[in-house]
């Protein structure tokens, strides 16, 4: 019997519980990560919300930027949900010109572009390998743009109301495997983007 992969949850701020909890409900091994040690002993990381520069800065101070950006490198799968999705995208547009990128995800993302408008939005999405999601985005970012090699799983319809500039904004993307969402599904009690997850880990 083979035996179920280990997913790190990079545990230096944000929905760390929820996460872990949405991870072994997708029948995965979860655990917080916050040393390189614990890093190197997992098979895939969530990098969830938070603030970015903040979690940037963590990333230095205890010194898993490197580690990560190395991982990463050398192909472990990782899923990043708000602010993990502005860590993994190559370029970051309104960030700060301090904040450290983790690279992975070959797509430019605006920083709190749904803050401008409403701090917190919910629609239904239709997101590709997962099927219809309520999706809750928190002063979230949006992808501006992607590269050849990036797959759009899920855009803001652009017949909901209350969407305003982020209608058809993109706002999940995959990459190989590494997975990102605008959105947060650790709170909404819906785990099947996190199965989707553990799915790419398995499959790693």
């Amino acid at each position: 019997m083979i035996a179920a992969p280990t997913v790190g949850v990079l545990a230096l701020q944000g929905d760390v519980r929820e996460h872990l909890a949405a991870l072994r409900e997708a029948g995965v091994g979860a655990v917080p990560v916050r040393r390189e040690s614990e890093l190197a002993a997992v098979d895939g990381l969530v990098i969830p919300g938070g603030e970015s520069t903040t979690i940037s800065k963590l990333l230095e101070i205890f010194e898993l930027l490197e580690p990560l950006r190395a991982r990463l490198a050398s192909g472990m799968p990782a899923y990043g949900s708000c602010a993990g999705m502005i860590l993994l995208a190559g370029e970051v547009l309104d960030g700060r010109p301090d904040q450290q990128q983790l690279g992975g995800l070959d797509v430019v993302v605006r920083r709190n572009a749904f803050g401008r408008q409403v701090d917190s939005f919910e629609t239904d999405l239709d997101v590709t390998g997962v099927g219809s999601v309520r999706a809750v985005f928190i002063r979230a970012p949006w992808v501006e743009k992607v590269g050849a090699e990036v797959e759009v799983l899920a855009t803001v319809p652009r017949d909901d109301p209350a969407a305003g500039q982020a209608a058809g904004r993109v706002v999940a993307v995959r990459q190989g495997t590494v997975l990102a969402t605008a959105f947060h599904p650790e709170i909404t009690g819906d785990h099947r983007v996190h199965a989707y997850f553990a799915d790419l880990v398995r499959e790693a």
